[in-house]
């Protein structure tokens, strides 16, 4: 179904991996694309040819690159952090139409996992922290729609937008043709959002803008929780997979692979070999 369009995310031990290996690691196991991020592709720190050859490298290897991962925080205390994170978006969606990539992925925040990041409701309102976003989005939004490149906005648990009935306020606000989602089922799941093809189906092709496949399981108020393998959590595979189709989506579908405590002490951190467990595992759940 969507065999020929599954790409990978290259963090983890790819981020120090130089690019062409990367690439030539992933076409070998049968990749059709890669969804880079900072490590490889960024205004800051690298020329415009640069960043160029790197995406040109990239297809001349027989890769599409699907999205780049920007993904900062605009939830920020501190207005000079979030200013400057807000112009390192800006600056990422100019390289990105300057080199030919169409999709950037974007959080909203505040992140759990930082110890610098305020928690709502304790440390700052629901309103501060939605203000924030809005004054972020206002500018990035008018961005994207400058530049002709797709805001691809990801639910992640723990931010103001962590699934469906929270990330949609945000995208209805702007009703822009730009500004859609990153769907990853996995952070829905966590929320108790189990109809995966429903989720699907109310976002529509126009408002999915990129896939990521990632599986979860667990309560992330107690920290109990995981993203184990694709198959072992509670991701309705067969039925996003169906929707998706129903939908004609015609992108790719990234996996994300978070299976860090699996990645450390049982591959060592081969994370080609993550990648080819991956790739076998997506298929077997797309001829499901």
């Amino acid at each position: 179904m969507f065999e020929d369009r599954i790409a990978f995310l290259a963090g983890l031990g790819f981020s120090s991996m130089p690019a062409d290996k990367v690439v030539s690691e992933l076409k070998a196991l049968g990749y059709a694309a890669v969804e880079w991020t900072l490590a490889h592709f960024n205004p800051r720190g690298q020329t415009a040819a640069e960043r160029q050859a790197v995406v040109d490298m990239t297809h001349q290897g027989g890769l599409a690159v699907s999205e780049l991962v920007v993904q900062q925080d605009y939830v920020c205390k501190d207005d000079k952090a979030r200013e400057d994170r807000v112009a390192l978006t800006l600056e990422c969606i100019d390289a990105c139409a300057e080199a030919g990539i169409t999709t950037v992925n974007l959080f909203t925040g505040p992140a759990p996992w930082d110890p610098q990041a305020p928690k709502v409701p304790s440390d700052i309102s629901h309103g501060m922290a939605w203000d924030m976003i809005i004054d972020s989005f206002d500018r990035i939004v008018s961005a994207l729609e400058r530049r002709k490149v797709h805001g691809a906005v990801e639910g992640v648990w723990g931010h103001l937008c962590n699934d469906y009935f929270t990330t949609r306020p945000l995208i209805d606000h702007y009703n822009s043709p730009f500004l859609g989602v990153n769907f990853d089922p996995s952070h829905g799941v966590l929320k108790g959002n189990f109809d995966t093809g429903w989720i699907v189906r109310h976002w529509g092709k126009d408002a999915i803008k990129h896939v990521h496949l990632k599986d979860a399981i667990g309560i992330p108020e107690d920290g109990r929780f995981l993203f184990p393998f694709l198959g072992e959590g509670r991701v309705d595979w067969k039925g996003m997979f169906s929707a998706l189709a129903e939908l004609g989506y015609e992108g790719y579908l990234s996996i994300e692979f978070e299976s860090f405590t699996y990645h450390r002490q049982v591959l060592h951190g081969n994370t080609v070999e993550a990648a080819r467990r991956s790739i076998a595992d997506a298929k077997a759940l797309m001829a499901l």
